[in-house]
């Protein structure tokens, strides 16, 4: 009994799961300025190194969680759960700095009406995640786990709606765009903005899973 009263537990994962996705709306919303703001150098540089900013600091929190789920012999969930978890997390943060990184690599000169839409999606998108998980930490209570549970239904249904939305973009890009590079810029931004709505859903399928397992 000593032995075990003496044992690291649980953690603060809960609390870091809360800061990751924190910094993964403060990247959300820096980059949907970076797009609303894209004819102004000045605030679009201003606006990447907010979402580089972000990145770091969702970056430095999974390391911290990566690191004390080897030091914690008791966590509050499942193991693979955690790690699970907070990479598919950073997974969303990654994508959100690659698809700043890529407009400047690609020169992209001009914002679409599709990213435009695309990127409000993933906003939307991020903001559930944070909501979803906020309630991890109050699973035992019933109405938690339901509002959890029809968090991650709003998530899959903005994924769906981007969805809907890229292959509208690129049946219009390759109808309507006669620049064989702004297609291949075009398309790869398209994608990449709808792979975070994707990985926003991987993340509330793996909260589903919790909350399914411990509520």
């Amino acid at each position: 009994m000593l032995f075990r009263k003496l044992l690291p537990r649980e953690g603060n994962f809960f609390e870091m799961f809360n800061q990751h996705a924190t910094h993964i709306g403060e990247a959300a919303r820096a980059f949907a300025k970076l797009v609303a703001n894209y004819n102004d150098v000045t605030l679009r540089e201003q606006y990447a190194r907010e979402v580089d900013h972000a990145e770091r600091a969702a970056d430095k929190v999974t390391q911290d969680v990566n690191r004390l789920i080897h030091q914690t012999f008791i966590t509050p969930i499942d193991r693979e759960q955690i790690h699970t978890l907070i990479n598919t997390m950073d997974d969303v943060a990654d994508l959100i700095q690659d698809s700043a990184e890529t407009m400047a690599l690609y020169d992209v000169r001009h914002m679409t009406e599709e990213i435009t839409r695309l990127t409000d999606l993933s906003v939307r998108c991020c903001e559930r995640v944070k909501e979803a998980v906020g309630l991890l930490a109050k699973l035992s209570d019933h109405n938690t786990a339901v509002a959890a549970l029809k968090t991650c239904e709003e998530i899959d249904k903005l994924e769906s709606d981007a969805d809907r939305v890229m292959r509208s973009a690129m049946s219009k890009l390759f109808r309507e765009e006669p620049d064989v590079r702004e297609v291949i810029k075009l398309k790869a931004i398209y994608e990449l903005l709808e792979t975070i709505t994707d990985k926003c859903e991987d993340v509330a399928n793996v909260v589903e899973g919790i909350v399914l397992e411990n509520s």
